[in-house]
């Protein structure tokens, strides 16, 4: 089930955004008119987007944004009037993915929101690739010390490979198994 929050205290651009986000394809909307219930409904529901209003408690929504951000995963959309947009760079800092100026329409918002699930996406792919590659890094710098053990052992760096790839294929482990298992006898 999709999940979004609103928090706004005006309940009339509350319905709005809880208009769009349906027709986003939000199964479900939770609405809350201040940043404490908004923070509260963030903790207990997890959506997967919130859009919240900046001019709630001024400098205090981008902590509402923040610690609303810290109980979800999903990306942030932001609404401020004109004069607000000097927090733009906080916002920023505290994971807000758009800000949107009020007053906006219905196709705005749809633009917004979808930026903001795209981008949101797109960052979390980058956030999977670079995991992937560290836990490619740390294997290979394993495997490496291993072979430096077998080395050290008499082996060429070749027969050390390959006796790796042997212990691995009977054993039915990974290289990187392999190697943790020579490097605590090691150790």
């Amino acid at each position: 089930m999709k999940c979004a929050l609103v928090v706004d205290e005006n309940p009339e651009l509350r319905q709005l955004v809880v208009k769009t986000l349906v027709d986003c394809g939000f199964d479900r909307v939770v609405e809350a008119e201040n940043n404490t219930l908004g923070a509260a409904l963030a903790m207990s529901e997890r959506p997967l987007l919130s859009v919240l209003d900046l001019s709630l408690a001024g400098v205090e929504g981008i902590s509402a944004a923040e610690k609303i951000g810290s109980y979800t995963s999903g990306p942030i959309v932001l609404l401020a009037t004109a004069g607000e947009s000097d927090c733009l760079d906080k916002a920023w800092e505290v994971g807000v993915s758009q800000f949107l100026l009020k007053p906006f329409c219905e196709e705005q918002l749809k633009v917004s929101i979808d930026t903001a699930i795209h981008q949101f996406v797109e960052m979390s792919s980058l956030q999977q690739e670079v995991d992937k590659l560290r836990e490619t890094i740390e294997s290979r710098k394993q495997i490496d010390r291993a072979k430096g053990v077998l080395i050290a052992q008499g082996l060429s760096e070749q027969d050390a490979y390959r006796k790796m790839q042997k212990l691995a294929m009977d054993k039915r482990k990974t290289l990187k198994e392999v190697a943790e298992a020579i490097l605590l006898m090691e150790g």
